[in-house]
């Protein structure tokens, strides 16, 4: 696979990476472990060098998979994960030092290394600074424990605060045909400090795969079944931006997920997309998304078309909202 640098950092990756969360967390239910090592060991052979969880995935377990998966290959990849929950519990972010450290400290342990190649805040925390966030990544780099440092789902005066501190290689929010805000301001600011972007859940979790229908039923442990965007009738209303990638596939020979991956990889070079999957198929499938060659023309016909239409329902619900920082 084609690789990519996330901006001026110098951390080169490739230019799919692989979204490890929906192994066991998230989308409703999990794979065996061994299911889930055969998975990440295709993904190394297939050319993936790029590898993302967090410690509130499972929480925790996520990590513990990734650790052991990927432990003959440490030399080889690049392991992102996330701190900034308080206990693993997604709903009370906590981005003290103290917490900072020892959520480090606990995933080198998980992950089995004896470094993080890139350590993202995953939410902004706005009882603490983001300045002292920085600083404490700072430290942890210093001590060699960390390479590089990321933030998730962070805004503008947020990214230039910590970056005036220590340097962010990394922004990681979502982004997709259908969700295209971080182009309003952050593409900006990435691109003048010299910052590479991630964007997690780019096939639309799962929808733009063109596999997910207004009738599909979501289990209870399936984020999807509590997120605006995916109740019925918006899942009828979004249809359309699945008829687009669909048409332009034909044109291709490729399929709605490949044309997907392909369209975000074509808007700027330091960005690295991170679908996810549990089947060794897809994961070879969003691999090839890499391989597909727009003439600029194209790329404006996918965008032009896209911007035609308002993507209906929130991307989270109600008390997720304030999650957000812009």
């Amino acid at each position: 696979m084609q690789t990519r640098k996330l901006g001026k950092s110098g951390l080169e990756v490739s230019a799919v990476g692989f979204g490890c969360m929906g192994l066991n967390h998230g989308y409703g239910g999990k794979i065996d472990l061994k299911d889930a090592i055969k998975v990440l060991h295709a993904a190394v052979e297939r050319g993936y060098t790029f590898f993302d969880t967090a410690e509130v995935y499972g929480p925790y377990t996520n990590e513990e998979i990734v650790g052991e998966a990927l432990a003959r290959y440490r030399d080889k990849v690049v392991i992102a994960t996330k701190f900034g929950f308080k206990k693993g519990n997604i709903s009370e972010v906590d981005s003290r030092p103290e917490n900072i450290r020892a959520a480090c400290e606990a995933s080198l342990k998980r992950l089995r290394t004896d470094r993080i190649d890139l350590l993202y805040q995953h939410r902004v925390d706005p009882a603490v600074p983001i300045e002292e966030v920085a600083g404490t990544v700072k430290d942890l780099i210093k001590e060699g424990k960390v390479k590089h440092f990321g933030l998730s789902e962070a805004g503008p005066s947020n990214i230039r605060k910590a970056h005036a501190v220590q340097a962010v290689t990394a922004l990681q929010s979502e982004y997709s045909l259908w969700w295209r805000e971080p182009e309003q301001k952050t593409f900006a600011v990435l691109e003048e400090l010299g910052i590479g972007f991630v964007p997690f859940s780019p096939l639309g979790r799962g929808f733009l795969t063109g596999k997910i229908a207004p009738t599909t039923q979501f289990s209870d442990n399936d984020f999807r079944k509590i997120v605006p965007r995916f109740q019925t009738e918006n899942l009828k209303a979004n249809h359309a931006f699945v008829d687009i990638l669909t048409e332009v596939a034909k044109k291709k020979n490729a399929t709605t997920a490949q044309v997907a991956i392909a369209w975000i990889l074509a808007q700027r070079p330091w960005i690295v997309p991170i679908p996810g999957t549990t089947k060794v198929e897809r994961m070879s499938e969003n691999a090839g998304g890499a391989d597909i060659q727009f003439a600029q023309n194209e790329i404006q016909e996918i965008t032009r078309a896209a911007s035609a239409i308002k993507a209906q329902g929130e991307r989270y619900p109600e008390h997720l909202q304030n999650r957000i920082d812009r």
